[in-house]
């Protein structure tokens, strides 16, 4: 197994465009770390730099013990999986896979035998003989998948290689990569713009915006601390809620107000004393209906109902008309233009600068 580093990573393209920067991360060895973020946030580029297929404007890049700056990518030692699949067309499924296991001069044996090897991991036994034009797209990304295990690379690269499949699908591949991953232990660096996916697949996250990593730590950890606003409203399915207002903190007595309205007021002994402007957070998940006596409890009109499942996200107004948005049971009589009264569970409330970078103010506990 082998470690990936990368030490104040810079890219720059003409004019001074910094699509990267200053990246520093360590991947240790048998890691499946995903980098994850919007479109533009640098996390293809940073994929693309590790593989050798972006030059590196500055910094140094490891795989391994070796510094790969000057390395051609055919010369690292890396299998990249691509989101159009890359397969050669005129070809079965059988050479596509032994293709590069060919060019390296590998004994025509050991290719069959690790042509055999790879079709029964993925099941694309009885899909040898066809070309990638007769294969449905799942079936497609299990070829670029064994393509890519068949050389044994020492790091596997993926650069959003689900978002071509349906829903169903990309979440049937992400269960058949967390078990390809379990067996086979190999470095994994892994890039998508899909929260959920990052989630659901990454042992670490590093959530990246305009070219910088905003965070890195487990998916847990992330959902529960992000470091800052970008990272709180990124991470997580609904988005979190954000309301702006004034922060009153002494002896840990804590009160947070809008425009009059006490929003929260709770004891939380981890804040400064303090009298500021600043941002409260709230996942919809962490919204709870509550009775018009119960402390804390807030006054809402709902303005529309989203059912899902057993659950419904419901779209509710608040005192000078902000808008927030709460995850509840569906069996809770909730409709379109009833009053109601909402309390935020103390223990999941966030607290941010309100600023442009909005950092966390709360420490972790």
């Amino acid at each position: 197994m082998t470690a990936v580093e990368l030490n104040n990573v810079w890219k720059i393209y003409a004019g001074d465009v910094a699509a990267v920067k200053d990246v520093n991360l360590s991947i240790q060895p048998g890691e499946f770390v995903v980098l994850v973020g919007p479109s533009g946030c640098g996390k293809s580029t940073t994929l693309r730099m590790i593989a050798g297929l972006e030059s590196i404007s500055k910094g140094e890049i490891s795989i391994g013990n070796r510094v790969v700056n000057d390395v051609a990518p055919k010369d690292r030692d890396i299998a990249m999986v691509f989101q159009n699949y890359a397969l050669y067309p005129h070809m079965t499924v059988e050479k596509n896979i032994a293709f590069s296991l060919k060019i390296s001069g590998m004994p025509k044996d050991d290719i069959n035998k690790r042509v055999q090897n790879v079709s029964e991991v993925l099941g694309l036994h009885e899909l040898l003989k066809r070309k990638p034009g007769a294969l449905s797209g799942g079936q497609r990304q299990r070829v670029a998948l064994g393509r890519a295990i068949a050389r044994d690379p020492k790091v596997f690269l993926f650069d959003e290689p689900l978002s071509n499949l349906d829903a169903k699908l990309r979440i049937a591949m992400r269960t058949e990569m967390k078990s390809l991953h379990q067996r086979l232990a190999t470095t994994t660096v892994y890039v998508t713009h899909d929260q959920e996916e990052a989630m659901t697949l990454g042992s670490r996250l590093v959530v990246m915006n305009a070219g910088q990593i905003q965070q890195v730590g487990t998916p847990i950890d992330i959902y529960n601390y992000p470091n800052n606003r970008f990272v709180a409203g990124f991470v997580g399915s609904p988005a979190m809620n954000f309301i702006e207002g004034k922060l009153r903190v002494k002896a840990g007595e804590t009160h947070f107000s809008r425009n009059g309205l006490d929003i929260f007021t709770g004891s939380v002994s981890y804040l400064p004393d303090t009298e500021s402007d600043a941002v409260i957070g709230v996942r919809p998940q962490s919204i709870m209906l509550v009775q018009k006596e119960t402390p804390g409890a807030i006054a809402a009109t709902v303005d529309q109902v989203e059912p899902l499942g057993d659950q419904m996200d419901i779209k509710v107004r608040i005192h000078d008309d902000t808008v927030i948005i709460a995850r509840v049971p569906l069996q809770s009589g909730v409709d379109t233009g009833l009053q109601i009264h909402i309390a935020f569970d103390a223990e999941k409330v966030h607290f941010f600068e309100n600023s442009k970078v909005g950092a966390r103010l709360n420490r972790r506990s």
